[in-house]
């Protein structure tokens, strides 16, 4: 009870976080997409999951030997797939906003990640009270998920404010679409590390930490679409140049914040995973989605994304969270049965 109330905490704490790490790019106006998202891969996908790893799993090198070649490589596919789904997010916030963006997008992965693992890896748990919670709780994320949709294209039709060039709506929703399928694969890869945390554990890492040894392969995978698509877009654009521009240096540090923000709260995400056992990343995930798309909607509320929509599509984006939250709750109860 104990542990199932702690990683609750530590779940809404990292989905607060998670929710809000594509703030700081609403200052960094003056770059394109592409230099920020740059940095953040830099900071968020290799140089923080490098860190962490070396600072808490000892004699690394031997972890990823005795773990063998195939897991390491499979982690490495899924954070790849992963990665890919990352830099269509971030062509989907930039297009459709945060709010919309992280609800579908996070809606789908929870789905995906929690229900995959759940019927492969642990088949016999899904008639269970625990797993029934799961099934219940993931239904009403999508219930929640597809109202929040909704409520999206009606601002989009509704809304006065002036919409800036770029991407279509109709292309960032697929965007979105296509991240969400693709986003689940984080979770594949933490729920297929399992003998990357065993070996890590083995080799003297505290529990807490054992993610980080899934979390270095997985990650730094997932930083090649990203940089590689963001340095083909400054090619052609030609805006490596914003780097140099002036009046831009606090961006820097805006970008960085935004990778504390998102790799904290997968740290956080991992260490609550690992206190809810086994069922953890089938537990964990779609309670940890569902609360980052509740936090996004009140984050785009609040930052004037539903300006100028009217009162019906927001009446229907409100209904959307409450969805979400009743999801949240049949979970936690879910894992306080486990």
């Amino acid at each position: 009870m104990e542990s199932a109330t702690v990683s609750i905490a530590l779940l809404i704490l990292a989905g607060t976080m998670n929710a809000s790490f594509t703030l700081p790019m609403k200052f960094t106006h003056r770059w394109a997409w592409e230099n920020t998202w740059a940095i953040w891969s830099l900071w968020a996908l290799l140089i923080m999951p490098f860190v962490a790893a070396y600072l808490t799993v000892p004699r690394l090198g031997l972890v990823y030997a005795q773990a063998g070649a195939k897991i390491v490589v499979l982690v490495a596919a899924c954070g790849l797939a992963w990665g890919i789904a990352q830099v269509l997010f971030g062509m989907a916030v930039d297009a459709i906003g945060i709010a919309l963006a992280f609800t579908i997008v996070l809606g789908l992965s929870a789905a995906m990640g929690s229900l995959l693992p759940l019927f492969q890896l642990h088949s016999e748990k899904v008639l269970t009270s625990a797993g029934l919670g799961v099934l219940l709780g993931v239904l009403l994320v999508l219930v929640g998920v597809s109202v929040c949709a909704i409520a999206g294209r009606k601002r989009e039709h509704a809304s006065t404010m002036e919409r800036k060039p770029g991407m279509s709506f109709a292309a960032g929703l697929a965007c979105a679409i296509l991240s969400g399928v693709g986003a689940a694969a984080m979770n594949f890869g933490v729920a297929y590390g399992g003998p990357l945390m065993n070996a890590a554990t083995a080799a003297g890492a505290d529990p807490a930490w054992k993610t980080n040894a899934v979390w270095l392969p997985l990650m730094a995978a997932g930083a090649i679409p990203n940089l590689f698509y963001c340095f083909f877009l400054m090619r052609m654009k030609g805006t490596l140049a914003n780097y140099s521009m002036r009046g831009t240096g606090a961006y820097w540090g805006l970008a960085a914040l935004m990778a504390f923000l998102w790799f904290t709260s997968s740290l956080l995400y991992g260490v609550a995973s690992g206190r809810l056992g086994e069922l953890g990343p089938i537990l964990g995930w779609p309670f940890f989605m569902s609360l980052i798309v509740i936090v996004a909607s009140i984050l785009g509320i609040v930052t004037g994304e539903w300006k100028g929509a009217g009162k019906a599509p927001l009446r229907i984006q409100i209904a959307g969270v409450a969805i979400l939250v009743v999801a949240v709750v049949v979970l936690s109860t879910a894992g306080r049965s486990l």
